[in-house]
């Protein structure tokens, strides 16, 4: 069938083809563009442009003006086309004229009529009154008006007989007829005759052009319907050969839908399920949004790279809550460049979160947009910002923060002072954690980023005992200034904070060494609280003395000095973290431990819970 279809589409070009040559000598008329309808107004002075004519014709073409009544005050340039005033117009107010603009050049003249009239000084028109309204716009066609002082349509060169024609009574209309003539008046019987043959002329001219028509006519509608033929065979075969492509979409969006990916208000009633036991991936308080369409937040960029279909996301449990932010377990479906399901953590917050949390997670997204990749910082896999709630999808991190790990492990009595391939705690894995987190701590540093709450809590750690940065919310890039000033309230970490930062509000990546000299007392002291027994007043008030934090019983000397380097009152005296990843891995590089795990203290440290005010 196919073929015998494509048979008949070629039989039919050739037949449109050869339909469509033209004859010998065949040439389409110049199309002519003039405005066709001129109003000049009455103190227009000899010369005045009053229109311009053209045509599309690519060959010489000479312009003409003819009147179909009294001469007309107007007269054309036969080459350019530019139609001037030539006589004084302020006795002709309010009078209009028909002319007719001609075109000669080819083998076929043409004629374009057009209607001019004279305006009063001010350029108003004759009151002209108007038909009922058909259509939208109350518009008047000036075609429908027969112009004034126009006498009747009769023959151009029959004209020297008009005043010599009697017209009888019983003439109705604007066309006359002429009498028969006298036989005794040769002159007015020679003129009738050259009358007659004028109109046989003009009847044969009529009877070329309506040919000349047709022969226009034929190729273009065989041409046309050509075109309409294979348009339908396109759209048959399109139809024959993709139908499967669109069913399998369409079973895939049902399938989608059954499946409960869809995260709609339906899918939600998953979230209220009873928190999870464990709490070792915990989300910044600042910074989540629980699932709802009620509230609304700017939009990323509609061709953003990092943007993920929800319907591809799967919710499972919560693995960490703050005050206002959540942390669930997720399946994506081919994310990350990767094919198949993969298990991501993605950050939301709940109903109670403030504009404040809001901004706070979007500036967490942006930052992590514009970072790049490194071990020891959590990696950014996608987001859903198109419209509310707000999904941040990060690389999940399966054993959680390194402060619990820490507290876990310490309860657990996993630790040892063995090296090598030893499964438990040792005194190298601490040490080295503590070298990871500088690590990460110096990539974010140098991309002109400081972290603001920089504790073991907001540092994750995965099943091969990788350690990696996370919780980007109070983070600001400050690549410009290298310092930023705390504009808002909120619960900050005072065990954590430098005191510029306490008592100045000011924050920069010298605050951030101070924060990690008290992440490393918490990694030797197995995720202790800092300055035990103290409330967040008191600390205050000895930082700011000069208090540090002592020396723990089962730590060297070595690793506390780095400590103690970080807690310098003076910030520019403190290390940055290039300097601080090559003290811990000198350290690294000897065998000796610098964490006495046996000694380890199980009554000196205690941890503090539930304090108002502060983060811990």
């Amino acid at each position: 069938m196919m073929r015998a279809l494509a048979l008949w589409i070629l039989v039919s070009g050739c037949v449109v083809i050869a339909s469509s040559q033209q004859p010998p000598g065949f040439n389409l008329p110049a199309i002519v563009h003039v405005d066709r309808n001129w109003f000049v107004r009455s103190n227009a002075r000899k010369g005045f442009p009053v229109t311009t004519a053209y045509t599309t014709s690519d060959e010489p073409v000479t312009y003409g003006l003819e009147t179909n009544g009294p001469p007309a005050p107007f007269v054309i340039d036969p080459q350019t086309g530019v139609v001037t005033v030539n006589d004084t117009l302020t006795d002709k107010e309010n009078r209009s004229y028909s002319l007719w603009v001609t075109t000669v050049g080819g083998s076929i003249p043409q004629r374009t009529e057009v209607y001019a009239t004279i305006t009063d000084t001010k350029g108003r028109r004759p009151e002209i009154p108007r038909p009922p309204v058909q259509g939208y716009f109350n518009t008047y066609d000036p075609m429908r008006l027969q112009p004034k002082d126009i006498p009747p349509l009769l023959t151009t060169k029959a004209t020297t007989v008009y005043e010599e024609i009697t017209v009888p009574e019983t003439t109705v209309g604007t066309t006359l007829s002429p009498p028969k003539p006298p036989e005794d008046n040769p002159e007015i019987e020679n003129k009738v005759a050259g009358d007659d043959t004028n109109k046989s002329s003009e009847a044969k001219e009529e009877s070329i052009k309506n040919g000349d028509v047709s022969l226009t006519m034929i190729p273009l509608v065989a041409i046309g319907s050509l075109v309409v033929i294979v348009i339908v065979v396109i759209i048959y075969v399109w139809k024959k050969n993709y139908p499967r492509k669109s069913e399998k979409k369409d079973k895939d969006d049902m399938s989608k839908d059954s499946s409960g990916i869809v995260l709609q208000d339906a899918s939600l009633n998953m979230w209220e399920r009873p928190r999870a036991n464990s709490n070792r991936y915990e989300c910044w308080d600042n910074n989540h949004l629980q699932l709802s369409e009620e509230t609304s937040i700017t939009k990323e960029e509609p061709q953003d790279e990092w943007e993920f279909p929800r319907h591809r996301l799967r919710i499972f449990n919560i693995v960490g809550e703050g005050a206002f932010g959540q942390v669930w377990r997720a399946q994506a479906i081919d994310i990350d460049g990767k094919k198949g399901e993969q298990t991501v953590a993605v950050k939301t917050l709940k109903e109670n979160a403030s504009e404040k949390e809001k901004t706070d997670l979007i500036q967490e997204l942006l930052v992590m947009k514009n970072l790049g990749s490194h071990p020891n910082v959590v990696r950014l896999i996608g987001c859903c910002t198109d419209k509310e709630p707000t999904l941040v999808i990060m690389e999940f991190v399966s054993l959680g923060k390194l402060q619990q790990f820490l507290r876990d492990s310490r309860a657990e009595r996993h630790y040892g002072n063995t090296h090598g391939g030893s499964q438990f705690l040792t005194s190298r894995d601490l040490t080295h954690f503590a070298y990871q987190v500088a690590r990460g701590m110096d990539f974010l540093s140098s991309k002109g980023i400081i972290h603001r709450d920089l504790a073991a809590r907001n540092v994750l750690i995965t099943e091969e005992r990788t350690c990696k940065v996370a919780d980007f919310g109070f983070a600001r890039d400050v690549a410009g200034t290298h310092v930023y000033e705390r504009k808002s309230d909120g619960r900050l970490p005072i065990r954590w904070m430098a005191p510029e930062s306490l008592y100045d509000d000011i924050f920069s990546v010298k605050s951030d060494i101070w924060s990690f000299g008290v992440l490393l007392w918490e990694i030797v002291t197995l995720g202790s609280t800092p300055y035990p027994g103290l409330s967040a007043g008191d600390v205050m008030r000895k930082v700011r003395e000069g208090h540090r934090l002592e020396k723990p019983e089962h730590c060297r000397r070595e690793l506390y000095n780095i400590m103690y380097y970080c807690w310098e009152a003076e910030p520019s005296a403190r290390p940055d973290f290039k300097e601080v990843v090559s003290m811990l891995e000198r350290l690294l590089c000897t065998e000796m431990d610098y964490i006495e795990l046996e000694r380890f203290p199980d009554h000196s440290y205690y941890n503090v819970q539930h304090l108002d005010g502060e983060k811990l």
